[in-house]
Order: structure tokens, then sequence, then C-alpha cells
């Protein structure tokens, strides 16, 4: 398929985890994550004109999960449900009835990707979706692990580059890089 198609019916944008707790201020802050925001709305504003599905996910923590500190996870605790931490940021632009998937919301079960007991494959499916745009928050955490898995399950898969954003600089580069091998492409721009 032409990477350059312009974005259509069988086509969705994941707007993975662009959530206050991400963000500066935030408890497990990306640097710069707010810097995805613009660049994703205008990706969403695009898809909404073609018809294309959007779909937002948000880490859904309940207290003392599995991946905080207090239980030997790797992360502070971050996106508590109900919290304002856990809240999408409030300037990115999502349209009415835009499915919001929550992911990691048990409280011994870790979730990175959109597609972690989510309902994002059947939701997908459902549309005909074949092609996948993903962008969000973050780089090397929860953006590789959606499109990792989006690639496993055939789907043509483009990394919203610009509108994402690493926790470790380095370890975004790698995720790149992984990414790309594995057959994701990499957009850079607007739609």
């Amino acid at each position: 398929m032409d990477e350059k198609r312009p974005l259509g019916p069988d086509d969705a944008v994941l707007v993975v985890d662009v959530q206050n707790d991400f963000c500066p201020g935030g408890a497990l802050p990306v640097d710069r994550g707010d810097e995805v925001v613009p660049i994703l709305n205008r990706w969403v504003r695009e898809a909404e004109r073609a018809g294309a599905l959007v779909v937002a996910t948000r880490d859904w923590h309940p207290e003392h999960h599995v991946s905080f500190h207090d239980r030997g996870g790797p992360w502070p605790p971050h996106c508590i449900q109900g919290t304002w931490g856990a809240e999408l940021h409030p300037d990115l632009e999502l349209p009415p009835g835009t499915p919001i998937l929550h992911k990691a919301d048990e409280p011994d079960k870790e979730a990175y990707s959109a597609f972690d007991a989510t309902g994002l494959d059947e939701l997908l499916r459902e549309r005909g979706v074949r092609r996948v745009f993903v962008g969000g928050l973050a780089q090397d955490v929860c953006v590789r692990a959606t499109v990792l898995d989006a690639l496993e399950r055939g789907l043509e898969t483009h990394v919203l580059v610009d509108a994402t954003r690493p926790v470790d600089p380095g370890a975004g580069d790698r995720a790149l890089r992984e990414m790309a091998e594995k057959g994701a492409r990499l957009r850079r721009g607007d739609p």
C-alpha cells in the first residue's frame, strides 16, 4: 500500500495514553509530552473528515497497581482511576463518541499495549480497519507495545513520530529502530 495514501474509512488513528500524569506537572512526566497534543489534534481532525476511526486509550490503574514501586514495579504511582492524572490532556480534541479504552485496570496485571484486554481487536475488526496510525505517550513504552501488537495482527502500521515522545531518549531511538525493523512505517509531519 502507498504510505502516503490519504486517510479513509478503513483506517484508524490510535491516540495512546495522552494523559495528564504523562505530561509536564504529572506524576510520571514525559519530557515535552504535551507537545504531541496539537499534532495529534491535526491527525484526529483529518481522520474525522475522512471517516476514519479515532480511538483513545488511557492507563486506568487501581491504587497499588503491580507496576508501581510499592509492589516492586518500575514506575511511581500514576494514572490512578478517577484522578486528575488519569484524565486525558485537556487540550486533546477528540470527536464526540470517540471510544476511550482503559488498560492496566486490574491490580495484578500489567498492560502496556492498546490491545491488552481493551476490546480494540474487536473494534478494529468490526470497522474493517486495515491500517493504523499510532501516536501518543510514551514512544518507548506503550506506543512501542501497541505498534508491535498491531504488526503482529497484520495491520499496516504507521508510527506518528512527531506525535510521540519517549520516557528515555536513547530508549526512544531504539524503539523507533525496532518498530521499523519489524515493519512499521515511520511517518513525520501532518496527514
